[in-house]
């Protein structure tokens, strides 16, 4: 009989993403009727399927609904970082690179491509060292067929 108080989370987390996981990080288990705080307990050396099994304690009262094989979402603190900007990943964006993105004009209606030095990344966002300014709007999709443009206009 499993014993309510001893659960833990499994995260599946892709392979790529996993390097940066350490024992004892921050993490967030999310059971959709309740977020849960805990720590990583366990990283699990194979890989399957493209992915890299975390264990997670999780610390203090667990939400109502909590139970044993519930499907649950969760987030690893890798690194706290300050006063940082940060914009979401682009498809082509790797961490400590520079890029090429369009950056929207006044107008709204134009974007000019600037070169946008790249930092430190998460799943969903990218750091941004230098190339843009708190307030900037950027094209995140892949515009690679406009690769021989510096500016285009927007419909």
């Amino acid at each position: 009989m499993a014993q309510p108080e001893k659960l833990k989370a499994e995260l599946k987390i892709a392979e790529t993403q996993a390097k940066d996981i350490q024992i004892g990080q921050k993490a967030e288990v999310d059971t959709r009727n309740g977020i849960i705080m805990g720590k990583v307990a366990r990283i699990d050396p194979a890989v399957q399927q493209g992915t890299v099994t975390v264990d997670v304690r999780l610390e203090g009262a667990l939400p109502p609904g909590a139970r044993p094989d519930l499907s649950v979402d969760g987030t690893i603190e890798i690194e706290t970082l300050v006063d940082v900007l940060y914009v979401g990943r682009p498809t082509f964006g790797q961490p400590n690179s520079t890029v090429g993105l369009f950056k929207l004009e006044r107008d709204g209606r134009h974007a000019s491509r600037v070169q946008v030095k790249l930092g430190r990344s998460s799943v969903n966002t990218i750091e941004i060292l230098e190339g843009l300014r708190l307030g900037d709007q950027v094209v995140l999709s892949d515009m690679s067929a406009w690769d021989a443009y510096d500016r285009i206009r927007l419909s």
